[in-house]
């Protein structure tokens, strides 16, 4: 899809990944996480200071690497994606044990949080490869829809996934109060009780222990595990043609397979 241009490649995709690493960093001290892919959170192994202060330099690193890089367009993408990320923190977080959230607003939050950052990426390559704006905007277009997709996957998998396979604990995002696609389309069909029950549990954290699979039962009474599933499964097929634009090739074909990976790890 694109050409490969050596050293600003190698810069860009560094600057990508630090600002990656510098908003988990930043993500695990908001939500006071222990667990990142199965290791212990820089928080939790130092404190919260020091994670803030490394996602900091990070940030700080990216911009430098971004500049190196020579292009003003892409530096205008990258810090355009970073303030959208932050944007998309911020109002995750206001809008956390809010159980009156809609899809809107859930996928406003994941537009920012996550599909930005994939947009960018994608773009990106386009971008410095001197591809034409037909091509560009269809690799920015991709990487949205694949964000998307990957992060209500995500969203999904913090319910129905194994511990030993999502390196953190299952249920994490109901013990903190996140309001994903799965309770929003389980709370948008409950009863009045079922509704007190989550407002509980959720929105004032009243929990006990058996409180999760409760919750897990009234999402599979509302069949919210199905419907999340074709929603990621939507985005995914929207991510693919996305691409159609382009001639058959090996680099398209793994586009297409990373895009089959991201809804298959829910079976």
């Amino acid at each position: 899809l694109c050409n490969y241009k050596g050293t600003s490649h190698i810069k860009l995709a560094a600057a990508i990944e630090f600002i990656h690493t510098a908003t988990l960093l930043h993500d695990d001290v908001v939500d006071e996480s222990l667990q990142r892919r199965g290791k212990p959170t820089a928080n939790l192994l130092w404190d919260n200071q020091s994670s803030i202060l490394v996602g900091d330099y990070l940030f700080s690193k990216s911009f430098q690497l971004m500049v190196e890089a020579d292009s003003l367009k892409v530096l205008s993408v990258l810090a355009d994606a970073s303030a959208t990320i932050s944007e998309g923190e911020m109002l995750q977080l206001s809008a956390a044990k809010n159980i009156h959230i809609d899809e809107a607003t859930y996928f406003k939050i994941i537009d920012g949080k996550t599909a930005a950052l994939f947009s960018a990426a994608t773009k990106v390559g386009a971008i410095i490869s001197n591809m034409n704006e037909t091509y560009v905007n269809a690799l920015s277009n991709f990487g949205r829809a694949l964000g998307v997709s990957f992060q209500i996957t995500d969203d999904l998998l913090d319910y129905v996934g194994f511990e030993q396979n999502l390196g953190k604990n299952t249920g994490d995002d109901y013990r903190e109060g996140k309001i994903t696609l799965p309770l929003i389309k389980t709370i948008s069909k409950s009863s009045k009780d079922e509704t007190i029950f989550l407002e509980k549990t959720i929105g004032k954290g009243i929990q006990n222990p058996s409180d999760l699979d409760q919750a897990i039962f009234l999402m599979r009474k509302y069949n919210a595990f199905d419907d999340t599933r074709c929603e990621a499964l939507l985005w995914a097929s929207k991510a693919t043609s996305y691409l159609d634009v382009f001639p058959e090739c090996e680099i398209k074909t793994t586009l297409k397979e990373l895009t089959s990976f991201v809804v298959s790890r829910v079976n």
